[in-house]
């Protein structure tokens, strides 16, 4: 589909588009990712029925803007939370040319990498609520709808919204980059685990990890590290403690909220120990999905390392 001719068409007849190829519909859904009462309750909402402002983008795209929603696509999300970090990837993903204020015509259009090629998503932006409730991903600011547009074209990409419920995070940082993903055990890390994690940050590579366990549960355990469940790495640094220096990563959930409860979380005493400048510029106590912790810790909770570059 060739979204600059079907806006200019939709413009031209005064008409928003309907995608007749991913129709507003149980069949985009999938039969079997929601109890049957539910799926005959779903309505699709244009973002201009849902929010009288509605936005693409507000003041920037931020791993912040996404809250995952009823579908277990934290593969997907954990890796679009990476993207939202490196600028020079999002813009192939997320391209400038749209939004509700200019020429809007309910048509929206996103790149992914399939098979050593850009393939360009064309949807409409009705999006499937209950009571007004977002099914899937939702924005933390109400009127701002990029989340919710990208998983539906990636949705698209899939076939169903049912087909991005359980996933491979390291094929969704390939499909948001067309770069190149090596995975590192940690069961059997490589010894100079701390060292790789460094260079891929200062490199600006996508990373991302997961837990062990299975997927569907959903068990938070005690410590607020989620069974089964995918996260974004955001940050690696080597900071001054006490009369040393410590390896600690920092790691983004998809939910949104959720966090790590032991050493170096938001509220640990190991942060009093770090120069004031240093904390200040590092910490940020919000229940947001993010927090920090050691590289042992790190290994110990989360079973693999994703790291993914447009080179190796």
């Amino acid at each position: 589909q060739d979204f600059k001719n079907l806006r200019a068409l939709c413009l031209s007849q005064g008409l928003l588009f309907e995608d007749d190829t991913f129709p507003a519909h149980i069949s985009s859904i999938g039969p079997n990712l929601l109890p049957e009462d539910e799926l005959r309750r779903v309505q699709w909402k244009r973002p201009t029925e849902l929010h009288r402002n509605p936005h693409l983008i507000m003041d920037g795209v931020s791993r912040f803007d996404i809250m995952q929603g009823e579908i277990g696509d934290c593969w997907m999300l954990a890796a679009l939370g990476s993207l939202t970090l490196r600028k020079q990837f999002l813009e192939d993903v997320l391209p400038k040319d749209q939004g509700f204020q200019d020429n809007y015509a309910g048509i929206f259009h996103f790149r992914f990498w399939q098979y050593g090629d850009w393939v360009d998503v064309v949807i409409d932006d009705r999006l499937p609520v209950i009571n007004g409730r977002y099914l899937f991903v939702h924005p933390r600011t109400s009127n701002e709808f990029w989340p919710s547009l990208l998983e539906k074209a990636y949705a698209k990409l899939r076939g169903s919204y049912q087909n991005l419920n359980g996933g491979y995070l390291s094929d969704a940082l390939v499909d948001f980059t067309g770069g190149i993903q090596v995975q590192f055990s940690l069961k059997d890390p490589p010894p100079d685990l701390e060292e790789i994690l460094k260079a891929a940050d200062k490199s600006r590579c996508l990373m991302g990890c997961s837990t062990p366990g299975q997927a569907s549960r959903n068990i938070e355990l005690r410590n607020g590290i989620v069974r089964g469940h995918a996260y974004t790495i955001t940050g690696a640094v080597k900071i001054r403690y006490k009369n040393g220096w410590t390896h600690i990563i920092r790691i983004w959930n998809p939910w949104g909220h959720g966090e790590w409860k032991g050493p170096w979380s938001d509220e640990s005493p190991q942060w009093d120990y770090v120069e004031p400048k240093y904390r200040e510029a590092l910490l940020r106590d919000k229940d947001d999905g993010e927090f920090w912790m050691s590289c042992e810790h790190f290994q110990e909770q989360f079973s693999w390392l994703y790291i993914c570059n447009n080179t190796p």
